[in-house]
């Protein structure tokens, strides 16, 4: 399933408990579309009292280097950079199309994934009109000198939601040069990518131990995508967090947490 891409050295946020490294396997975290290391601040913070942890800005991404996006290629990223970190094999969790590129990440590299985790997203086309708001975004003409509250208002015109503009406000450079920080032309170009999942054929399946998280009110994950994830993955658990939607990790913080400590912490 190679495609012959070219891995990029990735940016990495890293905290780990005071003093000694902990033994064993660290915990990745990898973001979704749109978003950077820095949005797991209360995940990583929580976790890293307890193991290393590691949250990664997939390419294109918060200030790693730009460049086109496959599946594929951020699974190659994800293992080179984790390998100069000296971070293989980890325990690895991922949201959205970090979900993806984590679940990517086990099936062609099971060996350095000792668990899985999976944050509202299946191995499945899962378009919802990323493309024409990304379009929309790149076509923005930014006033100057830029400051927040002039971002947020023309962001105002393609985005509805108001947490997520505040998201999107992050990837954007102010001042007397404004512009998006992160490869928004690349996001762009790669979108069919990015809402699409690759073939997978027989004998790629990831045996380890993999959590899917889902929102109870996410219209990502559902029963018709269950016989994929056996089959990829077939020592799946599924746990639905009530009163949360794709951003589950948001809505349900404390309970995301408590959920993920506790499949991390289990011994299989």
């Amino acid at each position: 399933m190679n495609d012959g891409s070219t891995d990029l050295r990735l940016n990495v946020i890293e905290r780990a408990p005071e003093g000694d490294v902990p033994a064993g396997p660290p915990v990745v975290l990898i973001h979704g579309l749109f978003g950077r290391a820095r949005n797991l601040g209360f995940i990583q913070r929580q976790l890293s009292a307890r193991w290393r942890t590691l949250a990664i800005d997939l390419r294109s991404h918060g200030d790693s280097p730009h460049g086109m996006l496959d599946y594929h290629a951020l699974a190659g990223d994800i293992v080179e950079t984790l390998a100069v970190h000296d971070a293989l094999p980890a325990m690895i969790m991922g949201h959205s199309m970090g979900g993806k590129a984590a679940m990517m990440t086990a099936l062609l590299h099971p060996a350095q994934v000792e668990r899985l985790v999976v944050a509202d997203i299946p191995p499945a086309r899962t378009g919802h009109g990323n493309s024409d708001v990304a379009q929309a975004m790149l076509d923005l003409e930014f006033p100057r000198p830029l400051d927040r509250k002039s971002a947020e208002a023309a962001l105002a015109a393609v985005i509805e939601d108001g947490g997520t503009r505040a998201l999107m406000v992050q990837n954007i450079r102010l001042g007397d040069d404004p512009g998006w920080t992160i490869g928004l032309r690349e996001i762009v170009a790669s979108m069919s990518n990015i809402e699409s999942w690759p073939y997978i054929p027989d004998g790629y399946a990831y045996t380890g131990p993999t959590l899917f998280l889902r929102g109870a009110n996410s219209p990502y994950l559902r029963a018709e995508h269950l016989p994929e994830i056996r089959r990829l993955f077939p020592r799946f658990e599924l746990e639905t967090i009530p009163d949360a939607g794709h951003w589950l990790h948001v809505e349900q913080p404390e309970r995301f947490v408590a959920l993920l400590k506790a499949f991390l912490e289990r011994s299989f």
